[in-house]
């Protein structure tokens, strides 16, 4: 395994490959890694002569700097678990190797820039105005804004997301599509802890106590989605909603079933025949977010 931490170095070996006409499977993360990103990279070598990780935490999604600042680091750790999984190659880059000065000031000064999307404004419409996008102002633009860079560089022709992040997901398959980029984008499984708990690296800034307290919130999405098709919309989220407050150490952000495309609220069930149950919650200063698919 090669560790990489400059893009010129990056694309002086990945010439060879790309004349070899290797299929290059990217899987990019923000490091801190656990049994879930490796799960992308084993369905990225299952698939691709090439595997390519990237660690990097994205400074110009994050609205909150003291989470910037919180988010956990652990390259050498991350590392030793991307070896042994076999990833072939992992890109390590700085800040400022990924971004110029002007791009990190207009992200202090909150000015939305756009001319990163290669010349074309990207207009992700109703998908960024729900739920993470409505709570996190600025977040979508900047998961985009580093995406784009990273696929640029890379230039994989399969990338590897994990369904946790249902909203960017779709955000990314907009656009790649918007961009009109070579890329089929693969949405891989939640991995989840013993007590159902999603993974998380953020799962780590937790005490053992709350772990527990947390998996109120996969408890809660489980009985929405056993119980969607025999009660009423009303009925079924009063419960949901009953039952994640029952823990008075967890904050509510948002609790809702949208339309698996569109992530457009879906009032009535038995029109969201693809619908996805979404939450977000916090347990002390953590955040933490979960789905499951209802069909």
């Amino acid at each position: 395994m090669i560790v990489i931490n400059s893009i010129e170095q990056l694309k002086i070996h990945l010439i060879s490959m790309q004349d070899q006409k290797k299929i290059i499977g990217f899987v990019p993360t923000m490091g801190a890694l656990h049994a879930g990103h490796i799960s992308l990279i084993n369905r990225a070598k299952a698939a691709c002569d090439v595997v390519i990780c990237s660690i990097f935490v994205n400074p110009t999604q994050f609205n909150d700097l003291s989470d910037l600042d919180k988010y956990p680091r652990t390259v050498e750790t991350d590392c030793r678990m991307l070896e042994k999984a076999n990833c072939d190659i992992v890109f390590v880059p700085e800040v400022m190797e990924m971004y110029t000065e002007k791009e990190l000031e207009l992200k202090r000064q909150k000015v939305e820039d756009k001319s990163w999307a290669e010349g074309k404004r990207i207009d992700f419409g109703p998908l960024e105005k729900v739920m993470e996008g409505a709570h996190r102002q600025g977040h979508f633009n900047g998961v985009a804004q580093v995406v784009s860079k990273l696929f640029r560089i890379v230039q994989p022709q399969k990338a590897y997301f994990g369904q946790k992040d249902f909203q960017q997901l779709a955000i990314i398959k907009s656009m790649v599509k918007q961009l009109d980029m070579p890329i089929e984008i693969v949405s891989c499984a939640i991995i989840r802890e013993p007590n159902g708990l999603a993974m998380s690296s953020r799962n780590e800034r937790l005490t053992a106590k709350e772990r527990e307290i947390a998996s109120i919130i996969s408890k809660t999405l489980f009985m929405i989605r056993e119980h969607y098709q025999s009660k009423q919309f009303k009925e079924l989220m009063a419960d949901a909603e009953a039952l994640i407050l029952k823990e008075s150490s967890i904050k509510l952000e948002y609790l809702e079933i949208a339309d698996a495309e569109t992530l457009q609220p879906v009032n009535d069930l038995n029109k969201g025949k693809n619908a996805v149950a979404c939450i977000a919650a916090k347990i002390g200063e953590v955040r933490l977010i979960d789905n499951v698919v209802l069909y």
